[in-house]
């Protein structure tokens, strides 16, 4: 008997629903995302005008016409038309980011999409290097400020800036939604306090105006020189860098709050502030410390700057770490990063989540960049390659998106994605001329990111493949084996199966052949449980999928079930299958202590015919599954239920 059951469950509600409720708060979510979504670029005018004038080397007024005139186009080009127009509508199921593109494209064969997942995957690495950066140069480049205040307080920066991030990293584990309320409120003071600023330093500078006229940058870009533009476009990617956050937080805000707030408040606030510091280089003012940004204030504003300054630092590195913590998070269910531990801060939401191992990565990183680069013009050299690469793949990956999803056609695909793709692939490479001086910080971060990420699916994979080569009894004849009992293990037995169980044919885990030689007999029900992660973020419908292949008052049950999850969703295999048990779906009794959950431990042996650096991989994969996770602990199966562990030789191909 095969019976194929829908059982009625508890679904996410749809993306519409979850718009549907949003759209008459759009304000107030327009004002949460100046915090998390903004904080990052918000604080950019801190420094990126500092590395321009730097690498530009003024000697005329019309080259500080230029830098304006470059900045706000490249805020323009790179921010405003890329992101919230275009790539925030590449959205899977209302979510946004490096893994929504990549289950996006997950199912498509062809050899080149293969390698754009696998990109996908390597800029992912290149996020967690960010997430390393940003809080060091933020909070550095605020604290920096009292160096301009009281040229006294200048060796204390320093320590005040490793204070500042400890402190900040110690309190991860609370979770960022008891201060979340007040993120938006003080970053809208930030925004209108540093147009003010721009304004002020306009009116004292009004010829700086004509720098909207874009045929400015291309003017001081033709100056400059090949090896002057690209070192130009290098310091330009400050100043656009942390517009990639509207595209990986759209599913917390939605579309249209991210849009409002960006075009009324954050681009009219970051355009009037680089034309105030590029005004302050017009006048051929004095410039304390060579930091443009505390230029713009009078004397006795420098302190209350400097606190504004560093409160809005630590909300931006704040939205960089948890960005960093869910990133990972994404990974882990996606199958591409060993299942560290995982804490959640907020019982409703799932994503608000605190990953110790990455904070103290994070918090080890931030205090050695800040002591070895001492400045936050130092580590600008560091800061941007990152945010470059991530923005070049996002624009590559959106031409199938184009040509896929929206039916664009080529032409229209290369009108448009092909100058941005070039935009982009430019401040890339000109990102590459730092790779030396600091530029090998998030490469090296997103390197090793990317070797961890890629063994071990390699690893899982490879695991897969080895067992399936194992001789295995088919479901066909476990359920003949169980019919032709008389004498049975009385429990009901749970048993994790590697892959789908749906008809007579397919192969049963190799776990139960083992019990059945160690006992010479077979539990009175069986329960082979196969969890999938889905590439998309949310399960809508059903979840579940049961296959009764026997079922029978006096003989017991051979049952399937195959349980599905987002790559959002949290992975509660107890609580589906009480669910289940509830609705008589599956025969287990509904309290979880009186389970027997049977579990294997491969013992893992090289192929045969194995490399030294196949043998390094082996290792490596050994090492990352040791700190790993056993699967049944991640699946919520580690602590009412019992437990029975059997050790099984795989010999890898």
């Amino acid at each position: 008997m095969l019976l194929v059951a829908e059982p009625r469950h508890h679904a996410r509600a749809a993306p519409a629903e979850r718009d549907h409720g949003r759209q008459g708060a759009i304000p107030p979510l327009a004002l949460g995302a100046l915090g998390v979504v903004f904080g990052s670029i918000g604080t950019s005018p801190l420094y990126a005008m500092d590395l321009i004038a730097r690498v530009a080397r003024f000697r005329t007024p019309e080259d500080a016409i230029g830098a304006a005139s470059l900045a706000i186009w490249s805020l323009a080009i790179v921010v405003a038309i890329q992101y919230p127009l275009l790539v925030l509508r590449a959205q899977n199921d209302g979510e946004g980011g490096l893994f929504a593109l990549y289950g996006l494209l997950h199912d498509r064969r062809d050899r080149r999409a293969r390698l754009l997942l696998w990109i996908l995957i390597a800029g992912a690495g290149l996020l967690i290097g960010d997430g390393m950066i940003t809080p060091a140069i933020s909070v550095l480049s605020a604290v920096e400020g009292l160096g301009v205040a009281a040229p006294g307080l200048a060796p204390a920066v320093i320590p005040i800036t490793l204070g500042l991030l400890i402190a900040l990293f110690c309190v991860q584990y609370q979770g960022s939604s008891n201060v979340g309320s007040v993120f938006g409120p003080i970053v809208l003071v930030w925004f209108f306090v540093i147009a003010a600023l721009g304004v002020a330093a306009i009116a004292a500078s009004p010829k700086i105006l004509i720098a909207v006229n874009p045929v400015h940058a291309l003017d001081f870009l033709d100056r400059a020189g090949p090896y002057g533009v690209l070192v130009l476009l290098g310091a330009l990617m400050l100043v656009v860098a942390g517009g990639e956050a509207m595209y990986a937080d759209v599913g917390h805000f939605g579309d249209a709050p991210i849009r409002l707030a960006w075009f009324a408040v954050v681009f009219p606030a970051l355009l009037l502030n680089y034309l105030g510091q590029s005004a302050v280089l017009l006048s051929g003012a004095p410039v304390a410390g060579d930091k443009l940004f505390f230029a713009l204030g009078p004397g006795w504003l420098l302190m209350p700057l400097v606190a504004l300054a560093t409160a809005a630092t630590i909300i931006a590195s704040q939205s960089l770490i948890t960005g960093a913590f869910s990133l990972v998070s994404q990974a882990i269910r996606l199958g591409l990063f060993p299942r560290i531990d995982i804490q959640h801060t907020h019982h409703a939401h799932e994503g608000q989540v605190y990953v110790p191992v990455v904070n103290w990565a994070l918090l080890l990183g931030c205090v050695a960049l800040v002591l070895g680069f001492r400045t936050s013009s130092a580590l600008a050299a560091a800061y941007g390659l990152a945010v470059a690469g991530v923005m070049v793949i996002t624009s590559i990956a959106m031409i199938p998106i184009a040509r896929r999803h929206w039916r664009w056609s080529v032409a229209l695909i290369a009108l448009v994605w092909g100058p941005l793709v070039t935009v982009n692939a430019a401040f890339f490479a000109a990102s590459l001329l730092k790779l030396m001086e600091g530029g090998f910080v998030p490469v090296a971060v997103g390197a090793a990111a990317f070797a961890l990420m890629a063994t071990w699916r390699w690893g899982r994979k490879a695991t897969y493949a080895a067992h399936n080569a194992k001789a295995t009894l088919t479901m066909s004849e476990v359920v003949t084996l169980h019919r032709a009992s008389r004498v049975f293990l009385e429990r009901s037995a749970v048993i994790m199966s590697p892959r789908p169980l749906r008809t007579l044919a397919d192969r049963a885990p190799s776990l139960i052949r083992l019990i059945a030689e160690r006992t010479g007999m077979l539990p009175r029900n069986l329960l082979f449980v196969e969890v999938r992660h889905t590439k998309a973020p949310y399960i809508h419908g059903s979840r579940y999928q049961v296959t009764v292949f026997d079922r029978s008052d006096q003989r017991g049950s051979v049952i399937a079930v195959e349980i599905a999850f987002g790559f959002l969703e949290e992975p509660d295999v107890e609580k589906a299958l009480e669910d289940l048990a509830r609705h008589k779906e599956i025969d287990l009794p509904t309290d979880p202590h009186h389970w027997i959950v049977h579990v294997m431990h491969d013992h893992l042996l090289p192929a045969r015919r194995s490399n030294v650096l196949k043998r390094m991989r082996l290792r490596l994969f050994l090492f990352l599954r040791a700190v790993s996770r056993p699967a049944y602990s991640y699946y919520g199966l580690g602590d009412a239920v019992q437990l029975t562990i059997e050790v099984i030789p795989v010999r890898l191909r």
